[in-house]
């Protein structure tokens, strides 16, 4: 399964390569209490909170996250 920005949050902390990948681009963010109220989100709604924009996330760094993950994934 290739991963969208309408993909949840849920959906890649339940799989090890995303983890591995998010956790480069943003150290710390699947440890982060918040995260577990976002799991539902698809990623494109995250990007509107505010604390995604604290965090530096951005939708191009997602993109480029997105990518490189459906890439080691094919």
């Amino acid at each position: 399964m290739l991963y969208t920005l309408k993909s949840k949050a849920g959906e890649l902390l339940k799989d090890k390569i995303a983890v591995e990948i998010l956790e480069k681009y943003v150290p710390g963010i699947t440890k982060n209490p918040l995260v577990t109220l976002a799991k539902q989100m698809p990623l494109e709604k995250i990007l509107t909170l505010p604390q995604a924009k604290q965090a530096g996330i951005t939708e191009e760094m997602l993109t480029k996250l997105l990518d490189e993950i459906n890439a080691r994934k094919k």
